[in-house]
């Protein structure tokens, strides 16, 4: 069987040469530019030493580079798995030793991190977006061969973090994806303009690779690609380049929102926005729908494939604090702890089945047993479902902060603040944030004199920028909250 993203990117190519693929930030390719970079990148690629089913791992900021490794290794038939750059090389040390990466892309301001990583004993090419692969671009590459591909091998793995403190590498197959892509094209028709997608977040998540890049290749669209999220760009962007989709989390609609050429922009081009990843104040939703943009509640998670719900265009107005129900082939289910469907309004777990649903975490049989239970992806979310059977959701059930939109697990902060000398117990909790939505803070009960500068200099050295604690307390008495004890 055949049926990739590769295989639209050939097809576009010829069918469309000139039609742009990419725009970052001004910088455009078409897809015949793109599909003949891809194919010198996949080239220097197998003479690394990287064939079907091997992993290539790209670390980097948002670029066309990036972009373009990650279709190349496609073109292989390897598993693209993204790192957040944002991590450091302990982090990204936990990852190479999950996926075993046979190449590594990195940005060539991280390659000191990376080397970092190699000195620890992990076994990987080092390549550089800047030094290795921009250059290819411009020049004529001979074609890949296009490789039959059996739909469910594995083709991206995307890595989510829990509440097990490590995070788990969600699988994509090319299925998942297609399948998914195609059932939302039958739920949210694309418009005559086409698809042409503003993404202000990470590539290395699903709203990045798999919903910006993969998505948009499939569909011969053009993604508007920023380097990072500037409200006031992210504005510009979508009136001058008539953007039509958004998606993202609240704080993303939020900070938009709050431009002083908000109040006045033509919005009219954008068809689709979706905000998720947290639970989204209706005033937010009722302060875009003012400006003619239908934003609507959508629910999902990177084990479902990104998205699984979205509320329809014309009820949105009327029910801004429901998500939607599943779409034409994804089924949505609220159950009690017993497992049992539960009757409206009442509150329970959220389960999932669809065609977006991952076959499972890589290598981790036993996280992937506790999620998926006879095909229905167990979300650890709480929600209801009304007589109509659209969902609301309610709150996490698993213990998790998102800050920014990205997901922050309080137990591998815990984790590390253990290893401090002098810390005896220790629970991170999640504390409102005006700029991030959340943030985590610690409460510490230490041994000895510590000041908050120490706990966080510690962190710094050992986690992202965005996992450190904003907030730091001690306690002398027992931490209440669920904590984290040093044995």
């Amino acid at each position: 069987m055949s049926g990739t993203v590769i295989d639209a990117l050939t097809w576009w190519a010829r069918i469309s040469p000139d039609a742009i693929a990419i725009d970052f930030d001004g910088d455009a390719v078409t897809y015949e530019q793109l599909n003949t970079w891809a194919d010198g990148v996949a080239a220097m690629l197998a003479g690394s030493g990287v064939g079907a089913g091997d992993r290539v791992s790209i670390v980097g900021p948002n670029s066309l580079q990036w972009c373009v490794a990650g279709l190349a290794a496609a073109k292989l038939g390897a598993i693209v798995t993204p790192f957040n750059h944002r991590m450091v090389a302990r982090e990204l040390s936990d990852l190479v030793a999950d996926c075993e990466p046979t190449v590594v892309c990195c940005d060539e301001s991280l390659r000191g991190r990376l080397e970092e990583v190699q000195a620890l004993g992990a076994d990987f090419v080092l390549k550089s977006l800047q030094l290795d692969v921009a250059p290819l671009r411009g020049e004529q590459h001979v074609p890949i061969p296009s490789r039959p591909a059996d739909l469910t091998d594995p083709t991206a793995i995307v890595y989510t973090s829990g509440t097990t403190g490590k995070p788990k590498g969600v699988i994509f197959t090319h299925a998942t994806i297609a399948g998914e892509m195609h059932e939302w094209h039958l739920v949210e028709p694309i418009q005559p303009q086409g698809l042409r997608p503003l993404l202000v977040l990470p590539l290395f998540t699903a709203a990045g690779y798999i919903w910006g890049v993969a998505r948009v290749v499939l569909h011969g669209g053009t993604l508007l690609l920023q380097p990072s999220f500037d409200p006031a760009r992210a504005l510009e962007v979508i009136i001058e380049q008539h953007a039509t989709c958004l998606t993202g989390p609240p704080i993303i609609f939020e900070q938009i929102s709050r431009v002083p050429a908000f109040e006045h922009a033509d919005l009219s081009t954008v068809t689709t926005a979706h905000c998720g990843g947290a639970r989204v104040p209706a005033d937010l939703l009722i302060k875009w729908q003012k400006r003619g943009v239908s934003l609507r509640q959508i629910y999902g998670q990177t084990e479902v494939g990104g998205s699984a719900t979205a509320m329809p265009r014309d009820e949105a107005a009327l029910h801004p604090e429901k998500c939607g129900w599943g779409g034409i082939f994804t089924k949505i289910r609220v159950v009690g702890p017993d497992g049992n469907d539960l009757p409206p309004g009442e509150q329970g777990q959220i389960l999932v089945r669809g065609p977006g649903v991952m076959p499972g975490y890589w290598r981790n049989e036993k996280a992937t047993a506790e999620t998926i239970i006879d095909g229905w992806v167990h979300t650890g979310d709480i929600g209801t479902l009304d007589e109509k059977g659209y969902l609301t959701y309610v709150d996490r059930k698993k213990d998790l902060i998102i800050s920014g939109g990205l997901n922050i697990s309080p137990m591998e902060i815990e984790l590390v603040l253990q290893e401090l000398p002098g810390v005896t117990e220790v629970a991170v909790i999640s504390v409102a944030d005006e700029k991030f939505g959340e943030t985590p803070a610690a409460l510490i009960r230490a041994g000895r004199p510590m000041e908050a500068s120490e706990v966080v200099t510690w962190c710094n050295a050992r986690l992202a920028d965005y996992k450190v604690p904003r907030y730091v307390h001690f306690v002398d008495a027992d931490l209440p909250q669920r904590q984290a004890k040093v044995r």
